[in-house]
């Protein structure tokens, strides 16, 4: 999935947004004034001075740092060091709460549990308490989504959290998603904003409701398309995921009505050379928010 291409001979692509060779000049002169800023900040500025912002107004920054790694990869700048951070694939830590004590466990039939309702993380509390869980019972971990993302705390009758959901930016190239929607190249640099990808879903391990999974998913791309467009300004019509095959059969997005329609390649989101694998292919689920959604995404 590579995230940066050229464009002819004067151009750079990057997440869909083209540059100008004009623009890739003021850029890099604005990099160089300014070899003092960190990067976070460099990415700020370089946002500003494209007018390269999400749909709600917020600037690409994460996007952006890419873009300047890649020239700086080329030889067109220099940036500042990076902080010092965590190794690569480590873990983020999780501090313990009364969340890291056992829980009673919750059994029975999902009709005992009803409503289940997805309430949007936006409270600190809420944040921290996303993390914690996440982190502490999800095999991936809490990793720091790339673009935007949207989580969700899941909530049973009674205000008892007993589950997670993260949807965040999609991945930049899926071979088995890209032929199902059928778009061309210039279709999908344009309309790939549209797709969103469900990068975790956690039901607690003392959660032992039967058909809970597949009824939160259903529950979930109910009310997706309207809070992320309320949040982004732009609404989804596509949700895909990724499911590990060596851990999971994917049975509740089955039951959800997803469609399975392929596997990845095994590559990384960032792996735009070639070096580095995932452990192995994941399926690739897909859930249509519209029925028109191919259509939209071809116009």
């Amino acid at each position: 999935m590579s995230v940066v291409a050229e464009v002819g001979n004067e151009a750079l692509r990057v997440t869909g947004r083209s540059f100008s060779a004009e623009e890739v000049e003021r850029i890099v002169a604005l990099v160089r004034q300014g070899t003092d800023a960190s990067r976070y900040v460099l990415a700020r500025k370089v946002c500003e001075l494209v007018g390269w912002r999400r749909s709600n107004g917020a600037l690409k920054v994460r996007e952006c740092r890419d873009l300047l790694e890649e020239l700086e990869r080329r030889g067109e700048l220099e940036l500042p060091q990076k902080r010092v951070g965590r190794p690569l694939g480590s873990r983020t830590q999780i501090p313990l709460s009364l969340w890291g004590a056992h829980r009673a466990a919750l059994e029975g039939g999902l009709k005992e549990y009803l409503p289940v309702e997805l309430r949007v993380v936006e409270r600190r509390s809420d944040h921290t308490l996303w993390r914690e869980l996440v982190g502490r019972y999800h095999y991936l971990g809490c990793a720091t989504s790339f673009g935007a993302k949207l989580r969700y705390l899941v909530m049973t009758r009674g205000e008892t959290v007993v589950g997670c959901v993260q949807y965040s930016s999609a991945a930049w190239r899926l071979a088995p998603r890209d032929r199902w929607i059928g778009w061309s190249e210039r279709q999908r640099l344009a309309g790939l904003e549209r797709v969103i990808q469900q990068s975790r879903f956690l039901i607690l391990p003392w959660a032992g409701i039967r058909y809970l999974a597949s009824h939160v998913l259903s529950v979930s791309v109910r009310v997706v398309a309207d809070h992320w467009e309320q949040r982004y300004a732009l609404r989804p019509v596509l949700v895909e995921t990724l499911v590990d095959p060596q851990r999971f059969a994917g049975t509740c997005y089955r039951a959800a009505n997803w469609t399975c329609v392929g596997e990845s390649s095994g590559r990384g989101r960032m792996d735009r050379y070639h070096e580095r694998h995932a452990a192995a292919p994941k399926r690739i689920f897909l859930y249509a928010l519209t029925r028109q959604a191919r259509a939209v995404l071809c116009a």
